[in-house]
């Protein structure tokens, strides 16, 4: 579990890369966003990520475990909680700015932001993370 708790990470940001630079529209919506909006928001979540990794390999487990808490529950804020209904104007203007054309499988009916394809992916691949990583720390 020790290598999932390091690669996972990895492979997230990979992942984010891939949907933060390569246009695939509709499952992501490049066209709306500035180069200096993606540089600011990798600013803000790659180093993060890429800590969890690095605290992994250096066997800082509990540093791993509460980054990789930390960016489950940015996600959860960013995207669930609006979904059902918490969030803030600025929140619901950059959805309707930056994701309202993308794919989504969740219903959008009488909701201001609905989660897309490419971030529920991101949230799957934050859980896996987040289990090999507490599994790492709290279980050996």
């Amino acid at each position: 579990m020790h290598t999932l708790a390091l690669v996972t990470p990895l492979v997230l940001v990979a992942y984010l890369l891939v949907i933060d630079w390569v246009p695939l529209f509709p499952f992501n919506d490049l066209e709306v966003q500035s180069v200096r909006e993606r540089v600011g928001a990798g600013a803000a979540n790659y180093p993060v990520i890429l800590a969890i990794s690095v605290a992994a390999a250096l066997d800082a487990g509990v540093v791993a475990l509460v980054l990789a808490c930390l960016t489950m529950a940015g996600h959860l804020v960013n995207w669930w909680l609006p979904y059902f209904g918490v969030s803030f104007a600025a929140q619901r203007e950059t959805y309707r700015r930056e994701y309202a054309r993308t794919w989504k499988v969740l219903p959008t009916e009488g909701r201001a932001v609905v989660i897309d394809v490419q971030h529920m992916v991101v949230g799957v691949m934050t859980v896996v993370m987040l289990v090999a990583v507490a599994v790492t720390t709290l279980g050996g």
